[in-house]
């Protein structure tokens, strides 16, 4: 079943995070993830939302996520994403 990997965002530092974000995709590929969405929130409906922008990524399943994130090439950015912007990431199972 397909999971996906949502991300929500506040940037801090424009110049890393285009860095981050221009990095990213080349570390996707090997685990068969995508990027679905990007962009900046709209509205508020119900509830909070203190971050501005989301991403929301495709992978086979869970444990690509895991693999993806745990990898070499994506820990290395790590320290980029957490000097440009503060970063919820949080991984979902589809139930279908």
């Amino acid at each position: 079943m397909p999971a996906y990997l949502i991300g929500h965002i506040r940037v801090r530092d424009d110049a890393r995070w285009a860095e981050y974000r221009s990095r990213v995709p080349g570390t996707l590929a090997p685990w068969r993830g995508e990027l679905l969405f990007r962009g900046r929130r709209a509205d508020v409906f119900s509830g909070e939302q203190p971050h501005p922008e989301t991403v929301v990524l495709r992978f086979p399943d869970v444990a690509s996520i895991e693999a993806w994130h745990r990898s070499a090439d994506y820990q290395a950015l790590i320290p980029i994403r957490e000097a440009a912007a503060d970063v919820v990431l949080a991984s979902y199972a589809s139930d279908d």
